[in-house]
């Protein structure tokens, strides 16, 4: 874990895009680029997995992305490491930052997680991610 004090933990967790040619995006990343799977879960369309990079940051494919070039790329969100993510979402929504999803739970791939939400002062959007069983993730 990072040790970044406001956030708990801190560093990168993923950034997530979403793809029109899931497998071909998979294929790429991992025999190319020598990325790992981690975790997968979803079907067709709402398909998503988690690659490793390598040092234990991740790329989030999701599928279901349109064909073609798209204006801002095929970006959804980063996420960043936390082990208190309802305390560093108060710290966001403190600073004026609009909270688009409030901390949850959710499990990925059968590992449990918790999440949250924010957009950043241009819009982006940013999700705090807490591994909270024994795998972490």
């Amino acid at each position: 874990m990072g040790s970044n004090a406001k956030i708990g933990g801190g560093g990168f967790h993923h950034v997530a895009i979403r793809v029109y040619d899931f497998d071909a995006t998979v294929r790429f990343y991992s025999e190319v680029l020598g990325f790992q799977e981690k975790v997968r879960w979803g079907e067709g369309s709402s398909r998503a997995i988690m690659l490793d990079t390598g040092d234990g940051n991740y790329l989030e494919v999701f599928a279901g992305g349109t064909e073609g070039a798209k204006p801002e790329g095929a970006f959804l969100h980063l996420a960043l490491r936390s082990d208190d993510v309802d305390g560093a979402v108060e710290l966001a929504r403190a600073a004026g930052m609009e909270v688009t999803v409030e901390p949850k739970d959710a499990v990925l791939g059968g590992i449990p997680v918790r999440i949250a939400f924010f957009k950043g002062p241009d819009g982006e959007i940013i999700e705090l991610f807490q591994s909270t069983g024994d795998v972490s993730l």
